[in-house]
């Protein structure tokens, strides 16, 4: 004879729906220091894509652009810099260090006159 097993039903409100066991816990939106500047320069330096960035720092791709533009935290670059020679000696001759030039996306206006009527 089989030993008999206790079981409880469970009840729809104790059991947790897909959405609850998968979802990220949501994290607070904070906002970016001189210290997480020097370290989104590292990151953009060791190719550390922007996704990963923008999980860790938990906020928007402008405020990061904002730092690589020299917009935020202008004195983070050379800090940055400073501390990348300090770790990696023969890293800062292998990439570009330069700060992040924006793409325009429209057509530049000297360009509409190859198209004269």
């Amino acid at each position: 004879m089989m030993p008999q097993l206790d079981m409880e039903i469970a009840t729809p409100s104790a059991t947790p729906t897909v959405a609850e066991t998968t979802a990220a816990p949501s994290a607070a939106v904070r906002s970016l220091t001189e210290e997480d500047a020097v370290e989104l320069w590292l990151a953009r330096w060791l190719k550390t894509p922007r996704k990963v960035v923008m999980a860790r720092y938990t906020c928007d791709a402008r405020r990061i652009y904002e730092v690589w533009e020299g917009s935020r935290f202008p004195g983070s670059r050379a800090k940055a810099l400073e501390r990348l020679r300090a770790l990696h000696p023969n890293l800062p001759e292998q990439v570009d260090v330069s700060r992040h030039r924006r793409i325009p996306r429209g057509t530049h206006p000297s360009q509409l006159s190859l198209f004269g009527r």
